[in-house]
């Protein structure tokens, strides 16, 4: 199978890294695109500071075109958006404005009130707020979401004053008390959205891509597709084709929303699209103490406390772990054990669908690979994520 090979700066060995190691991950993408476990990769691989592998395989669709995945496709890089709202949180805690224990209540008043006065900016960051997890979490009977109130709000609403999201979503309470047990709440990360979006004065998505990504000179990254960006965006059905068309002739413009209420609540938690490529600049900020080449994104501080295991002795029952002692940063996962090879210092998040971002500050090693699933995979396959870790990692000399 061809692999379409991008920009790098060096040769692997340059860095200290092997290079038929790339030549064997190459090799497995292809039988897991034969094997129809993925449709096809895009990959970036950094070493000290250096891109020393980017390429692709496979189809850039779900539709069994013959389009080819290139370095540059652009993706959608779900709960890995996580990380930059984490970093975003992090910038306005060092500015001044806000601390890791402020009451979410004292900026959100809905959450002054029982039993949400307890939940803090920590909590959110770290999945222990106690509020409703994701869909899928524990097997147990479907349950009303805080997203199927605010659906049910956005329906009865009339259209008068500035819809209220929030209140509604709270009705579905809290499934544990606060801080007891971590669960996978892509809800509290919208919930930081609300925050940065309230203290900094502008959209959090705004403000990500104006405090993080044009800083960081991420140019294919951001929440709202251009008709370029369109062009390259892995395509994953009938019903995405059309709306890409419509971006790409100029009909739908991204930034100007839907003209619905859901144009108020935050893509803060999975609405980032993005390149490996550029990932890779995101991470190699984190390597260097919060900086890369002449920009500043967060303070040395920073990276390190979000770098480190916050929580002790609690537990993780999501998706049938049973693990009495999480491993959790700030929005950052911090997962160690016999699936992992990288070093304890490495910060990580997935992405659904599905997605790898891993920065091991010890190391020097960022890597970042979007390998949407196909049949193969039944929903999730660990070996194009956690496999394709190893592989990657086995290069270093």
């Amino acid at each position: 199978m061809n692999v379409i090979n991008g920009k790098t700066d060096c040769r692997p060995c340059d860095t200290g890294y092997d290079e038929s190691r790339i030549e064997m991950l190459n090799r497995r993408f292809g039988e897991m695109i034969d094997r129809k476990i993925i449709h096809g990769v895009s990959y970036c691989i950094s070493h000290k500071g250096k891109v020393i592998a980017h390429g692709a395989l496979g189809r850039n669709n779900a539709m069994g075109i013959d389009t080819p995945m290139q370095p540059d496709t652009v993706f959608r890089t779900a709960s890995i958006t996580k990380t930059f709202t984490a970093s975003a949180i992090m910038q306005l805690i060092e500015d001044g404005y806000i601390r890791l224990n402020t009451y979410i209540g004292e900026i959100i008043p809905q959450f002054a009130k029982k039993p949400f006065d307890k939940i803090t900016l920590w909590h959110l960051l770290t999945h222990t707020s106690g509020l409703y997890p994701d869909g899928g979490c524990f097997d147990e009977p479907l349950i009303k979401t805080q997203w199927k109130y605010i659906n049910e709000a956005a329906e009865k609403w009339d259209g008068q004053g500035e819809f209220d999201w929030i209140t509604p979503s709270l009705a579905a309470g809290l499934r544990r008390p606060t801080g007891t047990e971590w669960m996978y709440c892509s809800f509290g990360f919208t919930i930081l959205g609300e925050v940065i979006s309230r203290v900094s004065g502008i959209s959090s998505d705004d403000y990500i891509e104006e405090k993080i990504i044009r800083p960081l000179k991420m140019n294919d990254s951001g929440f709202y597709l251009t008709p370029d960006k369109a062009r390259r965006f892995f395509c994953s059905g009938n019903e995405a084709k059309e709306h890409l068309e419509k971006v790409i002739s100029g009909e739908i413009n991204e930034r100007n929303g839907r003209g619905s209420v859901w144009d108020k609540i935050p893509n803060t938690a999975g609405g980032l699209h993005s390149t490996v490529y550029d990932l890779i600049r995101f991470g190699n900020a984190f390597i260097n103490n919060g900086r890369l080449d002449d920009t500043r994104i967060l303070g040395r501080r920073s990276v390190e406390r979000m770098s480190t295991v916050q929580l002790k002795n609690i537990p993780d029952n999501c998706w049938n772990a049973d693990e009495p002692n999480r491993l959790y940063g700030i929005g950052f996962d911090i997962r160690h054990g016999l699936s992992f090879s990288y070093s304890d210092r490495t910060i990580m998040h997935e992405g659904a669908g599905g997605s790898s971002f891993d920065i091991d500050l010890d190391e020097q090693l960022a890597a970042a690979w979007f390998v949407p699933f196909d049949e193969g995979a039944n929903g999730w396959s660990a070996e194009p994520l956690y496999n394709v870790q190893n592989m990657i990692w086995s290069g270093l000399i």
